[in-house]
Order: C-alpha cells, then structure tokens, then sequence
C-alpha cells in the first residue's frame, strides 16, 4: 500500500473497498488479460455501490480505458480509489488497483464521466417573482444530477403553495433556495389568538406586530394588553400561543 500512495497523481485519493472479482476462469493458458469489458464491469459495480441512491440511474457513458493489460498468472483482485469529494457521478478521476495472489500489479489511471438520472421538479412555464406555485405550473422530468445544483427539488409536494422569490424560466428544474412561504399575516392585521395546552384553550384578537408564512413565529399584541408575546402562525388570520 505505501507503494500506491507514493504516487502524486493519487496523493488524494482514499480507498474505496469494492467486491473481489476472480476472472482466472475465463483463461484457461494461465493468462490473465485484463481488457476493456472487465474494466467496465468492475467500475460500474463500483458506481452501483458508491451511489446508493432510491430512484436515481446510474449509468457509466465514457470511460478511458480501452486497451489490454496481460497480468501474471493467479487469483485476480480488484479495489477502485477515488476522491473523497466525488459523489459518483458526472466527471471522475478513479485508480484501479489490480491484484494478483493479494500482491499489487497495476494501477490503472481510469476517467470516467458517469450519468445519474432521475425524477426532479420543474416548471412547465416561465414562473415570475410572486408568482405562487400551482400543481399546473409543475412536471416531474427526469434528469442528469450531475448536471444539476444540490438544491433541486425531487418531490412536487415541496414545491407547489410556495412563492418564487427568484424568477425561473420555463422547462428549467425547481430549486428550494428560488421559493419561499408565502406570507400569510401581515404587520398590522387583526388575528385571532389561540391559547391553548393540554388543559384548557383560550381564544382572543390582537394585532400582528410583524410579517409571517405559515409555521413562522410572529409577536402580537392583545387588545386589552400592551405587551407583545410570541405566537405560530396557523392561517392567514389565525396564530397560536402554546404554554
């Protein structure tokens, strides 16, 4: 092992433990070629273990390896490095360590670029600051994570209801940080106050001293009361006080 980590171009490289493959069988000389399709393989069972994701396709389209390697005879092994920052999809830089009889053979440069498809939320039309999201106004379309920021959204039920704060154009996926609660109680507006616990419920008016969506903390003030308390915003005219 400290063979492998003298060398620079994978001084960043941390280990990736895959399932030992033994593909002697296959050679009935005793000569073990290592070519492109068991390369594939081997990658892209490493793929199918770093990217355990629900719902997400991941599919290996280039890899640079093309050639032939001739090892010695013996029980063939293999273990893939590759870069703690990578998630498994889009550009990669992977080493392969080859083994044979447990003793270090090869190490194989190996780049990749990896597709990861899934369902993401977009916009079926252009969507406007303000503007409040309708199950109309959304789809599920499937696309490339590697081509997406983190923050798109992979589930319509926390898109619709909400306001854009950032202008989206049509066909273009949803991203969480572009919307916001819409506001509901305004400073100024008369709401109802529900005071309640486990023993008892109380319900008054007051006034909203401040701006909030549903599930913000807001401060009112009762009508017959100057000072201000905390309450949860329930609706749009309605917050509640719990002790």
């Amino acid at each position: 092992m400290k063979q492998i980590l003298r060398m620079p171009a994978i001084a960043s490289l941390i280990l990736a433990t895959l399932s030992l493959l033994s593909i002697n069988e296959a050679f009935p000389s005793g000569v073990v070629v290592l070519n492109e399709e068991v390369v594939r393989r081997v990658v892209t069972d490493y793929l199918a273990e770093k990217t355990r994701l629900p719902g997400v396709e991941v599919n290996l389209k280039k890899m640079s390896f093309n050639g032939k390697v001739t090892l010695p005879p013996g029980k063939v092994s293999y273990d893939i490095l590759s870069s703690q920052e990578w998630e498994g999809w889009g550009r990669g830089a992977l080493a392969l360590i080859v083994r044979v009889d447990g003793r270090v053979v090869q190490n194989i440069p190996v780049n990749v670029e990896v597709e990861a498809l899934t369902d993401v939320v977009v916009v079926v039309r252009s969507m406007e600051r303000g503007m409040v999201v309708d199950k109309g106004d959304v789809a599920m379309q499937k696309r490339d994570l590697s081509t997406l920021p983190s923050k798109t959204c992979r589930d319509i039920q926390e898109v619709v209801g909400k306001r854009v704060r950032v202008g989206i154009r049509g066909n273009s996926p949803v991203r969480s940080d572009y919307l916001e609660k819409p506001q509901l109680v305004k400073s100024g507006q008369m709401v109802s106050i529900i005071a309640e616990n486990k023993m008892f419920r109380i319900t008054t008016t007051g006034i909203a001293k401040g701006n909030g969506a549903e599930g913000d903390t807001v401060m009112v003030r009762r009508d017959t009361a100057q000072k201000e308390i905390s309450a949860v915003v329930v609706n749009a005219d309605t917050v509640r006080v719990e002790f």
